[in-house]
């Protein structure tokens, strides 16, 4: 018997993903049914029910606002028969939505229903949820934006209006948060406790969240982004605004911040608001970590778990002490400039600058380093971390650690540039270096330093740190070396971690205003929340003890986008 293909289009029928997957599975497991396709006949569901053989006579008819149907039967009859029961099994999901069935048709008559609610849920279709978060916005609502496809221009300007606002738009494509002690989106059970997250990584966030649960923690707040949040276009907008309020929830004791390799630009704010969290920050950009271990209050972790075991312990992630700072209002600013006798020193520096900081010009390039056309002449045009051990230095020159010539004559040149503000140099003592590398520097370092402060009507801050390499038993003597070299005004570091992180301190980018700080109210229990899209999401809400109402949404227009637009434009030029 040959196979009966039937299509039922349903004109400005519009119902979620979730209903639509489950009466497709509800068709196919009728009696003679071979198989079954239930879309929202947009060009791209369209193709894919093509590809299945599920496109029949009368579906080139169906627009995108319009479900489209298709059954494959043994007979005619059972093809029939299952075309009939379609509204008897879509009315099984015509409750529901919480406050006894009650669905308002939109957002304002939710909110009348539920005035108490702070946080909009929404699901819908992408190229109608920027709308509906829009809405939400203006009436005051934080945005809980599950849509993917939305644009980045509609994503930067929802950020914009909301961080404008004191509110959150979380997303678009945001998978995962948990706010109050309740789970949205997708989410895990986990206990209350004093672990704050910040995460561009929906599933790396229910990961760490997971793992505290099962180590005896828990979770005060869990916010998530969106992946976009950390381009450079969005500037990490949301992340920011999270970063500020978990650093003034008194219930969060220690925050982990998670995400995809931010850009370099944007990790850079993100490195500083942790740094100025006044609590400890527990840092995974998966796959880029900096070699170092501990940057003040900011430890880096390699992995999830890591981060996750890190954060458990918080009792021990007290704030470290922090490196020496001159006193003064001034910083520099401008490009920093590093010129090291050590190589591998110059590696480790790189690497542990180029999370923050891109482009980094090297005549020793590593990772992301870009190479310097001619490092004997200078330095490039922006950052630059020069390994002065290198061969083309040492043609006919001895090396740096034992003849300090060629690097007092580079450290000449960098200071005279006024792009530059920071300039870090190493000092190694032991056997075989130079008797008094501190005396050499010292003199050139004062001058330098002085130098930039009698021009500084101009506005330029000139610092030096230098990372001093040694034991209390070398010939030198360490302590008479760094005694010398602060005397002259530098700045000393005794490891790679504490040069790194005079670096970020005094040159990093600060964060950007976080407009109007999201209360910590928006975040506080008991949680309530409008539904807008997928029904599970309030279902979901609503099993957790939340007080959620689900909104009856359509698309505008029936979903014909030009007309919607005319709605629009009509609706616009009647509220100026």
């Amino acid at each position: 018997m040959t196979p009966i293909l039937r299509t039922s289009v349903r004109a400005g029928s519009y119902h979620d993903s979730v209903v639509l997957m489950r009466l497709q599975q509800a068709l196919a497991n009728l009696p003679g049914v071979l198989d079954a396709g239930v879309v929202m006949a947009t060009p791209a569901n369209r193709e894919i029910l093509g590809a299945s053989g599920l496109i029949g006579d009368g579906a080139e008819a169906a627009g995108p606002g319009d479900l489209l149907i298709a059954v494959r039967a043994e007979s005619d009859g059972a093809a029939a028969e299952a075309l009939a029961r379609v509204d008897a099994l879509l009315s099984i999901r015509a409750g529901g939505g919480g406050e006894g069935g009650y669905r308002p048709r939109s957002l304002d008559g939710a909110l009348r229903a539920l005035p108490e609610a702070r946080w909009a849920q929404v699901s819908v279709p992408g190229r109608f949820a920027a709308e509906v978060a829009h809405e939400a916005l203006d009436r005051g609502r934080n945005v809980f934006l599950y849509s993917d496809n939305v644009t980045l221009e509609d994503e930067v300007a929802l950020k914009g209006k909301a961080r404008s606002r004191g509110l959150f738009v979380l997303g678009p494509d945001c998978g995962t948060a948990m706010i109050g002690g309740a789970g949205l989106g997708f989410a895990n059970r986990v206990r209350r406790g004093p672990v704050g997250i910040v995460a561009a990584s929906g599933t790396g966030l229910q990961m760490v969240a997971s793992r505290l649960h099962a180590l005896g923690s828990g979770v005060s707040q869990a916010i998530g982004t969106g992946g976009r949040d950390l381009s450079v276009e969005v500037g990490g907008i949301s992340a920011l605004q999270a970063l500020d309020l978990l650093a003034r929830d008194p219930e969060t004791k220690v925050i982990v911040l998670l995400a995809k390799p931010p850009a370099p630009a944007v990790a850079a704010k993100l490195l500083s608001a942790a740094r100025e969290a006044g609590k400890p920050v527990v840092v995974n950009f998966l796959g880029k970590n900096p070699p170092l271990w501990r940057l003040g209050n900011v430890r880096f972790a390699v992995s999830l778990a890591e981060a996750a075991d890190l954060a458990a312990a918080a009792g021990s992630l007290e704030p470290a002490e922090e490196v020496e700072k001159e006193s003064g209002e001034s910083h520099p600013t401008g490009f920093f400039r590093g010129l090291f006798a050590g190589g591998t020193l110059a590696y480790e520096i790189q690497l542990g600058l180029q999370i923050a900081f891109d482009p980094i010009w090297s005549n020793a390039p590593i990772g992301t380093s870009r190479t310097l056309d001619d490092p004997a002449r200078g330095s490039g045009p922006g950052h630059a971390i020069l390994d002065l051990g290198a061969d083309e230095f040492t043609v006919g020159r001895l090396h740096p650690m034992i003849d300090p010539d060629l690097r007092l004559r580079r450290l000449r040149a960098e200071a005279a540039d006024p792009s530059v503000g920071l300039i870090l140099l190493d000092v190694v003592l032991g056997d075989g270096s130079h008797a008094d590398p501190a005396g050499a520097l010292a003199p050139e370092i004062e001058r330098a330093i002085s130098g930039a402060r009698e021009a500084g009507r101009t506005g330029r801050v000139l610092e030096i740190a230098v990372l001093v390499v040694g034991t209390d038993e070398d010939p030198q003597g360490m302590e008479e070396q760094i005694e010398t070299l602060r005397r002259a005004g530098a700045r000393i570091a005794t490891t790679v971690e504490e040069l790194v992180g005079i670096a970020w301190e005094r040159l990093g980018p600060l964060p950007d205003a976080p407009g109007l700080p999201v209360p910590l109210e928006a975040v506080a229990a008991p949680l309530a929340a409008i539904n807008v899209g997928v029904e599970t999401f309030c279902d979901s809400l609503l099993a957790q003890g939340v007080s959620a109402l689900q909104v009856d949404w359509r698309p505008p227009a029936g979903g014909d986008e030009r007309l919607a637009g005319i709605l629009r434009r009509m609706k616009a030029r009647s509220t100026e």
